[in-house]
Protein backbone atom coordinates (compact mmCIF):
# COMPACT_ATOMS: atom_id res chain seq x y z
CA UNK A 1 0.00 0.00 0.00
CA UNK A 2 3.14 2.35 0.49
CA UNK A 3 2.30 3.62 -3.47
CA UNK A 4 -1.37 4.78 -2.62
CA UNK A 5 -0.33 5.94 1.31
CA UNK A 6 -1.52 9.23 0.93
CA UNK A 7 -4.81 8.10 -0.91
CA UNK A 8 -5.50 5.72 2.24
CA UNK A 9 -4.53 8.26 4.78
CA UNK A 10 -6.40 11.16 3.39
CA UNK A 11 -9.77 8.79 3.32
CA UNK A 12 -9.29 7.97 7.00
CA UNK A 13 -9.04 11.70 7.52
CA UNK A 14 -12.36 12.14 5.12
CA UNK A 15 -14.45 9.81 7.45
CA UNK A 16 -14.23 12.86 10.03
CA UNK A 17 -15.03 11.25 13.25
CA UNK A 18 -13.42 10.83 16.38
CA UNK A 19 -12.17 7.66 17.15
CA UNK A 20 -8.85 6.74 19.37
CA UNK A 21 -8.10 3.70 17.74
CA UNK A 22 -7.53 2.89 14.24
CA UNK A 23 -7.27 -1.03 13.47
CA UNK A 24 -5.84 -2.33 10.56
CA UNK A 25 -7.14 -5.05 10.14
CA UNK A 26 -5.16 -7.08 7.34
CA UNK A 27 -1.78 -4.77 8.26
CA UNK A 28 1.09 -7.05 5.87
CA UNK A 29 4.38 -4.15 6.19
CA UNK A 30 2.26 -2.25 8.87
CA UNK A 31 2.97 1.15 6.99
CA UNK A 32 -0.72 2.40 7.36
CA UNK A 33 -0.03 2.03 10.70
CA UNK A 34 3.09 3.28 11.39
CA UNK A 35 2.35 6.20 9.50
CA UNK A 36 -0.53 7.08 11.71
CA UNK A 37 0.54 5.87 15.07
CA UNK A 38 0.67 9.98 15.65
CA UNK A 39 -2.50 10.05 15.75
CA UNK A 40 -4.34 6.94 16.79
CA UNK A 41 -3.70 4.50 18.83
CA UNK A 42 -2.92 1.19 16.63
CA UNK A 43 -4.35 -2.04 16.59
CA UNK A 44 -1.98 -3.81 13.86
CA UNK A 45 -3.51 -6.89 13.33
CA UNK A 46 -2.10 -10.10 10.27
CA UNK A 47 -2.96 -13.60 10.09
CA UNK A 48 0.77 -14.16 9.57
CA UNK A 49 3.32 -13.62 11.86
CA UNK A 50 5.86 -11.87 10.22
CA UNK A 51 3.34 -8.84 9.79
CA UNK A 52 3.44 -8.79 13.25
CA UNK A 53 7.48 -8.34 13.33
CA UNK A 54 7.26 -5.40 11.34
CA UNK A 55 4.06 -3.78 13.14
CA UNK A 56 6.34 -3.96 15.82
CA UNK A 57 8.82 -2.40 14.73
CA UNK A 58 7.35 0.55 12.68
CA UNK A 59 4.95 1.12 16.12
CA UNK A 60 7.82 1.22 18.64
CA UNK A 61 9.57 4.27 20.03
CA UNK A 62 13.58 3.02 18.92
CA UNK A 63 14.90 6.29 18.62
CA UNK A 64 17.55 6.88 21.20
CA UNK A 65 16.25 3.57 23.12
CA UNK A 66 19.35 0.80 21.14
CA UNK A 67 23.02 1.58 21.05
CA UNK A 68 24.31 3.06 17.57
CA UNK A 69 27.53 0.81 17.87
CA UNK A 70 24.80 -2.10 18.35
CA UNK A 71 25.03 -3.10 14.88
CA UNK A 72 28.69 -3.94 15.92
CA UNK A 73 28.11 -6.30 18.95
CA UNK A 74 25.38 -8.07 16.25
CA UNK A 75 27.91 -8.48 13.67
CA UNK A 76 30.50 -9.72 16.08
CA UNK A 77 28.41 -12.41 17.51
CA UNK A 78 27.12 -13.45 13.92
CA UNK A 79 30.33 -14.02 12.45
CA UNK A 80 31.48 -16.28 15.16
CA UNK A 81 28.08 -18.47 14.41
CA UNK A 82 29.12 -18.10 10.84
CA UNK A 83 32.97 -19.38 11.36
CA UNK A 84 30.85 -21.97 13.51
CA UNK A 85 28.90 -23.18 10.90
CA UNK A 86 31.76 -23.95 8.39
CA UNK A 87 33.82 -25.30 10.65
CA UNK A 88 31.01 -28.26 11.79
CA UNK A 89 30.04 -28.52 8.75
CA UNK A 90 32.98 -28.35 6.36
CA UNK A 91 32.14 -30.62 3.32
CA UNK A 92 30.10 -27.90 2.06
CA UNK A 93 31.59 -25.36 -0.68
CA UNK A 94 29.79 -23.24 -3.51
CA UNK A 95 32.51 -21.03 -4.84
CA UNK A 96 30.60 -18.69 -7.37
CA UNK A 97 33.65 -17.34 -8.19
CA UNK A 98 35.20 -20.65 -9.76
CA UNK A 99 32.31 -20.65 -12.14
CA UNK A 100 32.97 -19.77 -16.14
CA UNK A 101 29.88 -21.34 -18.01
CA UNK A 102 26.48 -22.51 -17.84
CA UNK A 103 26.90 -26.18 -16.90
CA UNK A 104 29.18 -25.52 -14.02
CA UNK A 105 26.55 -22.42 -12.67
CA UNK A 106 23.63 -25.03 -13.64
CA UNK A 107 25.51 -28.23 -11.58
CA UNK A 108 26.47 -25.23 -8.58
CA UNK A 109 23.00 -24.30 -8.30
CA UNK A 110 21.58 -28.34 -8.37
CA UNK A 111 24.32 -29.34 -5.93
CA UNK A 112 22.61 -26.83 -3.29
CA UNK A 113 19.27 -27.76 -4.34
CA UNK A 114 19.96 -31.02 -3.09
CA UNK A 115 21.10 -30.47 0.71
CA UNK A 116 17.51 -30.44 1.53
CA UNK A 117 18.15 -33.97 1.51
CA UNK A 118 20.64 -33.60 3.92
CA UNK A 119 21.28 -34.18 7.66
CA UNK A 120 22.78 -30.92 9.22
CA UNK A 121 23.80 -32.07 13.00
CA UNK A 122 23.87 -28.11 14.05
CA UNK A 123 20.88 -25.55 15.44
CA UNK A 124 20.10 -23.05 13.37
CA UNK A 125 19.78 -24.94 9.89
CA UNK A 126 16.63 -24.31 8.23
CA UNK A 127 17.32 -22.19 5.68
CA UNK A 128 20.66 -23.54 5.02
CA UNK A 129 19.09 -26.88 4.47
CA UNK A 130 15.42 -26.10 3.01
CA UNK A 131 16.69 -22.76 0.65
CA UNK A 132 19.73 -23.03 -0.69
CA UNK A 133 20.41 -23.04 -4.67
CA UNK A 134 16.79 -21.66 -4.45
CA UNK A 135 15.55 -17.68 -3.61
CA UNK A 136 19.86 -17.85 -1.27
CA UNK A 137 22.70 -19.18 -1.97
CA UNK A 138 23.94 -21.51 0.37
CA UNK A 139 26.43 -18.89 1.79
CA UNK A 140 23.45 -16.06 2.11
CA UNK A 141 21.32 -19.01 4.10
CA UNK A 142 24.30 -19.66 6.47
CA UNK A 143 24.05 -15.67 7.19
CA UNK A 144 20.79 -16.20 7.83
CA UNK A 145 20.58 -18.57 9.61
CA UNK A 146 22.99 -17.23 11.87
CA UNK A 147 21.58 -13.93 12.08
CA UNK A 148 18.06 -15.38 12.99
CA UNK A 149 20.38 -17.12 16.29
CA UNK A 150 21.17 -14.06 16.78
CA UNK A 151 18.06 -12.72 17.38
CA UNK A 152 17.39 -15.03 19.96
CA UNK A 153 19.71 -13.22 22.02
CA UNK A 154 17.88 -10.19 21.93
CA UNK A 155 13.93 -11.54 22.68
CA UNK A 156 12.21 -8.98 25.56
CA UNK A 157 14.70 -6.34 24.28
CA UNK A 158 14.23 -3.18 22.09
CA UNK A 159 16.43 -4.69 19.44
CA UNK A 160 14.67 -7.58 18.60
CA UNK A 161 11.68 -6.33 16.15
CA UNK A 162 14.40 -4.03 14.14
CA UNK A 163 16.86 -7.56 13.94
CA UNK A 164 14.15 -9.89 12.22
CA UNK A 165 13.02 -6.40 10.43
CA UNK A 166 16.27 -5.38 8.61
CA UNK A 167 16.56 -9.10 8.05
CA UNK A 168 13.68 -9.74 6.33
CA UNK A 169 14.76 -6.39 4.26
CA UNK A 170 18.15 -8.07 2.90
CA UNK A 171 16.69 -11.45 2.58
CA UNK A 172 14.45 -9.82 -0.45
CA UNK A 173 17.14 -7.77 -1.82
CA UNK A 174 19.37 -10.52 -2.01
CA UNK A 175 16.90 -13.06 -3.39
CA UNK A 176 17.08 -13.68 -6.96
CA UNK A 177 13.20 -14.14 -7.51
CA UNK A 178 10.69 -11.68 -8.63
CA UNK A 179 9.57 -9.78 -5.87
CA UNK A 180 8.64 -12.43 -3.89
CA UNK A 181 8.61 -16.09 -3.25
CA UNK A 182 6.03 -17.83 -5.09
CA UNK A 183 8.90 -19.70 -6.87
CA UNK A 184 12.89 -19.00 -7.77
CA UNK A 185 13.73 -18.65 -10.95
CA UNK A 186 15.64 -21.22 -12.65
CA UNK A 187 18.79 -21.01 -14.27
CA UNK A 188 19.00 -20.45 -17.87
CA UNK A 189 21.73 -19.58 -20.00
CA UNK A 190 20.09 -15.85 -20.10
CA UNK A 191 19.40 -15.39 -16.86
CA UNK A 192 22.79 -16.87 -15.41
CA UNK A 193 24.80 -13.53 -15.21
CA UNK A 194 21.86 -11.71 -13.28
CA UNK A 195 21.22 -14.72 -11.12
CA UNK A 196 25.37 -14.76 -10.38
CA UNK A 197 24.71 -11.11 -9.33
CA UNK A 198 21.77 -11.92 -6.79
CA UNK A 199 24.11 -15.13 -5.57
CA UNK A 200 27.17 -12.93 -4.66
CA UNK A 201 25.00 -10.00 -2.73
CA UNK A 202 26.01 -10.68 0.53
CA UNK A 203 23.40 -10.47 3.84
CA UNK A 204 25.09 -8.40 6.30
CA UNK A 205 25.47 -4.78 4.12
CA UNK A 206 21.49 -4.86 3.33
CA UNK A 207 21.23 -5.94 7.32
CA UNK A 208 23.38 -3.38 8.40
CA UNK A 209 22.37 -0.58 6.46
CA UNK A 210 18.44 -0.94 7.72
CA UNK A 211 19.20 -1.77 11.14
CA UNK A 212 20.81 1.55 11.65
CA UNK A 213 18.17 3.50 9.96
CA UNK A 214 15.37 2.07 11.94
CA UNK A 215 16.99 3.02 15.28
CA UNK A 216 18.01 6.40 14.29
CA UNK A 217 14.79 7.00 12.90
CA UNK A 218 11.76 4.66 13.68
CA UNK A 219 9.82 7.40 16.71
CA UNK A 220 6.72 7.59 18.16
CA UNK A 221 3.97 9.72 20.19
CA UNK A 222 2.93 8.75 23.32
CA UNK A 223 -0.16 6.48 21.61
CA UNK A 224 -0.87 2.99 22.68
CA UNK A 225 -0.54 -0.02 20.03
CA UNK A 226 -1.02 -4.09 19.96
CA UNK A 227 -0.48 -6.18 17.29
CA UNK A 228 -2.26 -9.29 16.95
CA UNK A 229 -2.08 -12.55 14.66
CA UNK A 230 -5.50 -13.13 14.44
CA UNK A 231 -7.74 -14.11 12.23
CA UNK A 232 -9.65 -11.10 11.36
CA UNK A 233 -13.40 -12.23 12.29
CA UNK A 234 -11.60 -12.75 16.06
CA UNK A 235 -9.65 -9.42 15.95
CA UNK A 236 -12.90 -7.38 15.54
CA UNK A 237 -14.29 -9.30 18.23
CA UNK A 238 -11.40 -7.73 20.18
CA UNK A 239 -11.55 -4.48 18.62
CA UNK A 240 -12.10 -0.98 21.20
CA UNK A 241 -15.81 0.27 20.46
CA UNK A 242 -15.87 3.21 18.01
CA UNK A 243 -12.76 2.49 16.38
CA UNK A 244 -12.02 3.08 12.89
CA UNK A 245 -11.55 -0.23 11.08
CA UNK A 246 -9.46 -0.19 8.14
CA UNK A 247 -9.69 -3.21 5.84
CA UNK A 248 -6.93 -4.06 3.00
CA UNK A 249 -8.44 -7.58 2.39
CA UNK A 250 -6.96 -10.06 -0.69
CA UNK A 251 -8.27 -8.96 -4.12
CA UNK A 252 -7.09 -11.99 -5.93
CA UNK A 253 -7.68 -15.58 -6.08
CA UNK A 254 -3.81 -16.15 -5.62
CA UNK A 255 -3.49 -16.28 -1.56
CA UNK A 256 -0.63 -14.00 -0.25
CA UNK A 257 0.68 -16.74 1.55
CA UNK A 258 2.30 -17.99 -1.21
CA UNK A 259 4.46 -14.86 -1.83
CA UNK A 260 5.23 -14.95 1.00
CA UNK A 261 5.65 -18.14 2.71
CA UNK A 262 9.51 -17.73 3.21
CA UNK A 263 9.42 -14.52 5.79
CA UNK A 264 6.60 -16.53 7.60
CA UNK A 265 9.28 -19.73 8.18
CA UNK A 266 11.91 -17.23 9.25
CA UNK A 267 10.09 -15.41 11.75
CA UNK A 268 8.31 -18.44 13.08
CA UNK A 269 11.90 -20.66 12.64
CA UNK A 270 9.99 -24.02 13.35
CA UNK A 271 11.43 -26.45 10.36
CA UNK A 272 8.61 -27.05 8.82
CA UNK A 273 8.57 -29.35 6.23
CA UNK A 274 8.17 -27.82 2.89
CA UNK A 275 7.37 -29.29 -0.46
CA UNK A 276 7.12 -28.28 -4.24
CA UNK A 277 9.25 -26.19 -6.14
CA UNK A 278 8.54 -22.93 -4.26
CA UNK A 279 9.59 -24.81 -1.16
CA UNK A 280 5.92 -24.32 0.49
CA UNK A 281 5.36 -24.69 4.00
CA UNK A 282 2.07 -27.19 4.87
CA UNK A 283 0.29 -24.93 6.93
CA UNK A 284 -0.02 -21.75 4.44
CA UNK A 285 -2.68 -19.63 5.16
CA UNK A 286 -5.93 -19.99 3.29
CA UNK A 287 -7.73 -16.52 3.18
CA UNK A 288 -11.65 -16.79 2.26
CA UNK A 289 -11.63 -13.41 0.44
CA UNK A 290 -9.61 -15.34 -2.32
CA UNK A 291 -12.29 -17.89 -2.78
CA UNK A 292 -15.44 -17.46 -4.98
CA UNK A 293 -17.27 -19.79 -3.30
CA UNK A 294 -16.27 -17.82 0.33
CA UNK A 295 -15.72 -14.47 -0.87
CA UNK A 296 -19.32 -13.11 -0.26
CA UNK A 297 -19.42 -14.70 3.27
CA UNK A 298 -15.79 -13.31 4.30
CA UNK A 299 -17.05 -9.26 3.41
CA UNK A 300 -20.70 -10.18 5.01
CA UNK A 301 -18.67 -11.10 8.02
CA UNK A 302 -16.80 -8.03 7.90
CA UNK A 303 -19.05 -6.13 8.21
CA UNK A 304 -21.35 -7.72 10.74
CA UNK A 305 -17.90 -7.32 12.81
CA UNK A 306 -17.75 -3.89 12.36
CA UNK A 307 -21.26 -3.71 13.50
CA UNK A 308 -21.15 -5.15 16.27
CA UNK A 309 -18.39 -3.18 17.71
CA UNK A 310 -20.29 0.35 16.85
CA UNK A 311 -17.41 0.87 14.25
CA UNK A 312 -16.26 3.05 11.18
CA UNK A 313 -15.24 1.17 8.40
CA UNK A 314 -12.32 2.09 5.51
CA UNK A 315 -12.16 -0.55 3.22
CA UNK A 316 -9.76 -0.88 0.18
CA UNK A 317 -10.53 -2.63 -2.95
CA UNK A 318 -10.02 -2.69 -6.83
CA UNK A 319 -11.52 -3.23 -9.62
CA UNK A 320 -10.05 -6.41 -10.35
CA UNK A 321 -11.09 -8.05 -7.14
CA UNK A 322 -12.87 -11.34 -6.74
CA UNK A 323 -16.32 -9.65 -6.80
CA UNK A 324 -17.30 -5.93 -8.15
CA UNK A 325 -18.36 -2.77 -6.30
CA UNK A 326 -21.55 -3.21 -6.69
CA UNK A 327 -21.51 -6.55 -5.01
CA UNK A 328 -20.09 -5.14 -2.21
CA UNK A 329 -22.48 -2.19 -1.60
CA UNK A 330 -25.16 -4.64 -1.64
CA UNK A 331 -23.86 -7.05 1.18
CA UNK A 332 -22.66 -4.24 3.08
CA UNK A 333 -26.74 -3.50 3.68
CA UNK A 334 -27.61 -6.15 5.98
CA UNK A 335 -25.77 -4.68 8.58
CA UNK A 336 -24.50 -0.89 7.46
CA UNK A 337 -27.47 0.01 6.11
CA UNK A 338 -27.85 2.89 8.43
CA UNK A 339 -24.26 4.00 7.97
CA UNK A 340 -23.13 6.90 5.93
CA UNK A 341 -21.44 5.19 2.76
CA UNK A 342 -18.80 7.18 0.43
CA UNK A 343 -17.25 5.98 -2.59
CA UNK A 344 -13.70 7.28 -3.24
CA UNK A 345 -11.37 5.77 -6.12
CA UNK A 346 -8.24 6.64 -7.57
CA UNK A 347 -6.17 5.37 -10.72
CA UNK A 348 -3.12 3.17 -9.81
CA UNK A 349 -0.61 0.42 -11.50
CA UNK A 350 -0.92 -2.39 -9.56
CA UNK A 351 1.76 -4.98 -10.06
CA UNK A 352 0.70 -8.46 -10.98
CA UNK A 353 3.30 -10.36 -8.83
CA UNK A 354 4.97 -12.19 -11.62
CA UNK A 355 1.69 -14.27 -12.29
CA UNK A 356 1.76 -13.07 -16.41
CA UNK A 357 4.81 -11.70 -18.84
CA UNK A 358 3.34 -8.37 -18.12
CA UNK A 359 4.26 -6.80 -15.24
CA UNK A 360 1.77 -4.72 -13.72
CA UNK A 361 -1.66 -3.39 -15.05
CA UNK A 362 -4.46 -0.53 -14.95
CA UNK A 363 -6.83 -0.66 -12.00
CA UNK A 364 -9.17 1.74 -10.37
CA UNK A 365 -8.55 1.58 -6.67
CA UNK A 366 -11.42 2.24 -4.81
CA UNK A 367 -12.11 3.18 -0.59
CA UNK A 368 -15.41 2.91 0.51
CA UNK A 369 -16.18 4.83 3.54
CA UNK A 370 -18.51 3.32 6.33
CA UNK A 371 -19.27 6.22 8.82
CA UNK A 372 -21.57 5.08 11.61
CA UNK A 373 -24.22 7.36 12.02
CA UNK A 374 -24.84 8.45 16.03
CA UNK A 375 -28.09 8.74 17.19
CA UNK A 376 -28.56 12.28 19.21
Amino acid sequence: KREILDFVTEAIDALGVESTWLCDLFSGTGVVGGVLKDKYSVHANDVQEYSAILSSTYLSNLKGKISKDCHLEIKENVDLLVADFYTRIPDYCFDYSQVHSFDEFSLIEKEQQKLIDRDFNIGFHLFTKNYSGTYWSFEQCVWIDSLRAVAERYIGKPQYFPILSSLIFSMSYASQSTGHYAQYRDATEDNMLDIMSYRKREIWPYFERKFIELIENVNGLSMDFRVTTLDYVDCLRVIEENSIVYADPPYQSVHYSRFYHALETLVRYDYPKVDFKGRYRHDRHQSPFCKKTTVNNAFVRLFEGVYQKKSHLVLSYSDTGMIDLKTILNLSNKFLESYQTTVLEKDHVHSKMGRSDEKSQDVKEYIILFKKITND
